[in-house]
């Protein structure tokens, strides 16, 4: 029996969450636990009670009831007797109540018999209820231990959340960063398949006449030495610390522009000048052409195109690279959000730049090696082979750049410094120092000719010295065994020809051997342009179009005439080329290039008259076919190799080797046509002009270091590819991506399984970054190529002779049978009038 005053149907204690609540009945013990901010829906009860309806979280609150505490019992307020008043409470959250109602006797003692109660509508005595208490109990730990689990669980997902939202926040800054305003970084998930950057870099909107890849675009900047535009001299521009190293960082956070030397960075940082902009004025706007870098030195610049805001320039930011190295239209906009200053640096400045330390750097080399006896022989294109060629090494103070006894293979140059040079003498035990050497002074020549062992210890002297150096193998790779060149005769004293002190001015852009004219057949001197009837378009570019005519009194004679906008010619400052393209074509007589007849112009355009070939483009069958197999592409690279061949010899670099730039003329033969970017520089001398298409240019032409027909090399090693595969190995969603990828060497392509082994390690032969090392500019010229492996078994005479079978027979009805050609629209547009007269010897 329990005790007196006290229930034999007592309550138990009631489970707070917060906002809501717990109770239930129990047969002696209560509890009282808070879980936080949840709660658990009550249970109503009802049973007898002495003196009436009660609440029981009332009653328990009130210490109507016992409760234990630390384990005993505490006594409770008696309860009063007689009826009590029906009361009703609820929680404060609104979860249910549990009443009690009398149902049974009361008794003296407060107690009640045959208690018991009714749960959900269940009836039940208090020690069934007693033994439902330690389940619930279980339950309820069961299920906070399932809430706990779901708590942490919460709480790792809303810091993985937290997490998530931070990359994304990282991840749109970085998208709406603006490198530059020709190259944006946009969603880098989006394939190379999809459409290209906001911020694409050419404008080529021009309409394509079929479904499938665009075509190629080249690419131009000006002569650095234009005559037309006139030489640039080099301002410095007067700037605190703290700007040049602004500008310094802006720089070098470039991937493109990080790369110049030391020399070269300096020298453009001292040459840009200032620019103040007022808030709400334009720095670029879409669609006009550029021809500037900038980098923000203080204020907030935004960016937009088609009138979507794609992010903000502040201080540090460069944008408009691509500028600097050729005409290139902005697709983006750039305004003033503040009144800023900006830092510029214009193309032609740049360009001079780097054509002038590259001279510098090639005069000091040529100079050197002129002084050694040695060498002084040799002709200038040899000359300028090495000086190419050399490195440069430093020494530590003390070290030993030479061991007498040992055998060495390097020849060197001393640039900075000084040495001291030591020997063993007979009857002493160490080495007597018997000279030194200065800057302009040289050793181990003699490892130029064989493998002798030193003679003598070369140390280095404080601080240290700086070395130009050249190995026997790159020396006889570039121009051979030099025991035969030491006795060779290469007749320029019989010639009476003069070798300069010094090697002025001798890669530049100036010295244009002229082209002497190939004479006018008399077939076509008379022809003019009213001769001429047009009978439909064979291809367009940003530049004109190529339409097919036929003589209007033989309509058996048809032609190519290329018409050339002047005021576009104008406007990109390509007269230089048009002319080059004029003299190079006029004189070049090869079965591999098409031949250029006649010329004219007019108010709105210039004119070429050219052999037509029917036979179509090869971008057009290698789209249709998807790729080529070996014996195709073997053929059509073995014609361009003789094209260059040829080319080459006269001292002519083509410079935009492509699909599109390749015909097939009614037998099959490939023939270069296009000669827009094609430059006679002379054997042996260089060009800064950047010129090209962007998947086809080489590393030196990106860098402007200069370039020679080396780079013609390098594009054939991208043909190679491009026709085994469809594709050419360098593609990116806008040309400065292109060309970073350029920049990360072939060795990072992964070749597909249709190339062949030996047409990979030709490619890779051909696409060396070092010019110098690409197969073909060695001491045996493009002869290494047609011996390589990929060539095997090829009939190179019956190539030359035109009497090999061509794997492609383009089919030919009649001389206007455009059928192997995609169709073109006729050209609405009317040409503008240009008569500033810079085509008078057109």
């Amino acid at each position: 029996m329990p005790p007196p005053g006290k229930s034999s149907g007592n309550l138990t204690g009631s489970k707070a969450y917060g906002t809501g609540a717990s109770t239930g009945a129990t047969g002696g013990d209560s509890q009282n636990t808070s879980y936080g901010n949840r709660g658990v829906a009550g249970v109503r009860v009802t049973g007898a009670v002495s003196g009436g309806v009660v609440n029981a979280d009332s009653y328990y609150h009130d210490h109507h009831f016992y409760q234990h505490h630390q384990g005993e019992a505490a006594p409770v307020a008696q309860a009063p007797k007689g009826p009590l008043p029906s009361t009703t409470s609820t929680a404060s959250s609104g979860s249910p109540q549990a009443q009690y109602s009398p149902r049974s006797n009361k008794m003296g003692n407060g107690a009640s018999s045959n208690a018991h109660f009714t749960v959900d509508g269940e009836s039940m005595d208090v020690h069934k209820v007693k033994a439902l208490v330690p389940e619930l109990r279980h339950e309820i730990k069961r299920r906070d231990k399932i809430i706990e689990q779901y708590d942490n669980q919460l709480r790792q997902k809303e810091d993985l959340l937290k997490e998530k939202e931070n990359e994304i926040a990282r991840l749109k800054e970085e998208v709406h960063k603006l490198k530059s305003v020709l190259q944006l970084k946009v969603d880098t998930l989006k394939s190379q398949e999809s459409k290209p950057d906001l911020l694409s870099t050419i404008d080529e909107n021009q309409i394509e006449p079929s479904k499938g890849p665009a075509k190629k675009q080249g690419v131009s900047g000006e002569s650095p030495s234009s005559k037309t535009l006139g030489y640039v001299d080099l301002t410095h521009h007067d700037k605190d610390f703290k700007s040049k190293q602004l500008i310094k960082d802006a720089l070098l956070s470039n991937e493109f522009i990080k790369v110049l030397a030391v020399s070269q960075l300096r020298e453009v940082i001292d040459c840009m000048y200032e620019k103040k902009v007022t808030k709400s004025s334009y720095i670029i706007r879409e669609g006009e052409r550029g021809e500037h870098l900038y980098v923000c030195a203080d204020g907030v610049l935004e960016v937009h195109k088609d009138d979507k805001r794609l992010g903000e320039i502040k201080s540090g930011g460069l944008f408009g690279e691509l500028a600097i190295l050729y005409n290139c239209k902005r697709t983006a906009s750039v305004k003033a959000m503040t009144s800023t200053t900006l830092w510029v640096l214009d193309r032609r400045v740049f360009q001079t730049i780097m054509m002038k330390t590259g001279l510098q750097k090639r005069e000091e080399n040529m100079a050197f090696l002129k002084s050694v006896p040695l060498l002084k022989q040799l002709p200038s294109e040899k000359l300028a082979k090495i000086a190419d060629v050399l490195e440069y090494d430093f020494f530590n103070e003390n070290e030993y750049i030479i061991r007498e006894g040992a055998t060495g293979d390097t020849f060197f140059i001393i640039n900075k410094g000084e040495v001291k040079v030591t020997q063993m003498i007979a009857g002493q035990s160490e080495p007597k120092e018997v000279r030194r050497l200065k800057r302009g002074d040289y050793f181990g020549e003699k490892a130029l000719l064989s493998e002798d062992r030193r003679t003598a210890n070369v140390i280095a002297l404080p601080p240290g010295v700086e070395c130009l150096t050249v190995d026997r193998e790159s020396f006889t790779k570039l121009i051979g065994d030099l025991n035969e060149l030491r006795t060779k005769d290469y007749g320029d004293e019989a010639r009476g020809a003069e070798r300069p002190d010094k090697y002025r001015r001798s890669g530049s852009d100036s010295t244009i051997s002229p082209v002497s004219d190939r004479p006018v057949s008399k077939e076509f001197e008379n022809i003019t342009l009213d001769d001429l009837q047009l009978v439909t378009t064979l291809g367009m570019g940003g530049f004109g179009r190529v339409e097919l005519v036929q003589l209007s009194k033989d309509k058996s004679k048809t032609f190519a005439l290329k018409c050339l906008k002047k005021k576009h010619i104008v406007e990109t400052r390509q007269q230089e080329h048009i002319y080059s393209e004029k003299k190079i074509m006029m004189e070049a007589d090869s079965p591999f290039i098409t031949k250029l007849h006649k010329t004219f112009r007019d108010k709105k355009y210039v004119y070429m008259l050219m052999e037509v070939c029917l036979g179509g483009e090869l971008w057009t069958i290698l789209r249709d076919r998807g790729h080529f197999d070996d014996i195709t592409a073997r053929f059509c690279v073995a014609c361009v190799l003789e094209a260059f061949s040829y080319l080459h010899a006269k001292g002519i670099i083509y410079r935009d080797l492509k699909p599109e730039n390749l015909l097939l003329d009614a037998r099959g033969y490939v023939k270069l046509v296009d000669f827009g970017f094609a430059k006679k520089i002379g054997v042996g001398k260089k060009t800064w002009t950047f010129c090209g298409t962007p998947e086809y240019v080489a590393p030196e032409i990106i860098l402007n270091k200069g370039h020679d027909h080396s780079a013609d090399y390098w594009s054939l090693g991208i043909l190679m590819y491009e026709l085994l595969n469809g594709t050419p190995p360098f593609s990116g969603s806008d040309p400065m991506r292109t060309y970073n990828i350029i920049l990360k060497g072939v060795d990072h392509i992964e070749f597909p399984k249709k190339i062949s082994r030996s047409a990979h390690v030709l490619i890779k032969k051909l696409c060396r970054d070092n010019p110098m090392e690409r197969l073909g500019y060695g001491k045996n010229g493009i002869s290494d190529i047609r011996k390589n492996k990929w060539f095997q078994g090829f009939d190179w005479e019956g190539l030359m002779n035109l009497t090999m079978t061509p794997p492609i027979i383009p089919k030919i009805r009649h001389p206007t049978d455009t059928t192997n050609f995609d169709s073109y629209p006729r050209d609405m547009d009317i040409a503008a009038d240009e008569l500033s007269g810079w085509d008078a010897d057109f």
